[in-house]
C-alpha cells in the first residue's frame, strides 16, 4: 500500500513493502513499530536505530512528538490523494466548475439539487466504485448548475456529474 504523507510543506511517499520493510521516497528501509501498552506512545526502530513516539489525533493531522519536537503529519491513502488531486483543477475558483467522476462507479446518493448554493467541501455526490463509497466535494462555494446525473446512475470516468457556477 502506498501512502502520501504530508509534514508542514513536505510531502513523501511511503510505501508499505511488508510488515517490517518500507520505502521512503526510494529510500528502503527495514522497520519494526510496535504500540507500547494501550497508550499512545510507540516503539520504532529504523535499520536497527531505535527511536520512542508519540502520536496523538488532532483535527486535521496527527500530532508526533519526535524527539522532542511535535510534527503535524497528514497521511492519505493512495485512493484519497487520487481523489484530492483528480478533484482539484486550474478553474476551481473562477468560472465554471464541472465535476467529473474520478473513476467509473454508481451514483448512490445526490445530496444537492439543480440551483442550490453550495460551500466549499460540501459534498455534492457520493459515488460507489469497487464496493468503497467516495464522496465528491465542492472545491468553492457557489451554485449547482446542469446537474447531468441522478440516484442509481453508473458513470463512467471523467463523465460529466454537474457543474458549480
Amino acid at each position: 500500500m502506498k501512502y502520501t504523507v504530508s509534514i508542514y510543506e513536505n510531502e513523501h511517499l511511503i510505501e508499505v513493502i511488508d510488515a517490517n520493510h518500507i520505502c521512503v521516497d526510494n529510500q528502503h528501509y527495514e522497520i519494526d513499530f510496535h504500540a507500547v501498552g494501550d497508550q499512545t506512545l510507540y516503539s520504532l526502530l529504523i535499520d536497527g536505530c531505535s527511536y520512542e513516539s508519540e502520536i496523538s489525533p488532532s483535527d486535521e493531522s496527527l500530532l508526533v512528538l519526535l524527539q522532542g519536537r511535535v510534527y503535524p503529519v497528514i497521511v492519505e491513502d493512495e485512493r484519497a490523494n487520487w481523489l484530492r488531486l483528480a478533484s482539484q483543477s486550474e478553474n476551481t475558483h473562477h468560472g465554471e466548475y464541472l465535476l467529473k467522476a474520478p473513476m467509473p462507479g454508481s451514483v448512490i446518493a445526490l445530496p444537492v439539487q439543480d440551483g442550490q448554493a453550495v460551500k466549499k467541501g460540501e459534498v455534492l455526490v457520493i459515488l460507489e466504485s469497487m464496493k468503497m463509497q467516495n464522496e465528491l466535494r465542492s472545491p468553492r462555494e457557489g451554485t449547482i448548475a446542469r446537474l447531468r446525473v441522478k440516484i442509481g446512475d453508473d458513470v463512467e470516468q471523467k463523465q460529466i456529474l454537474l457543474a458549480v457556477i
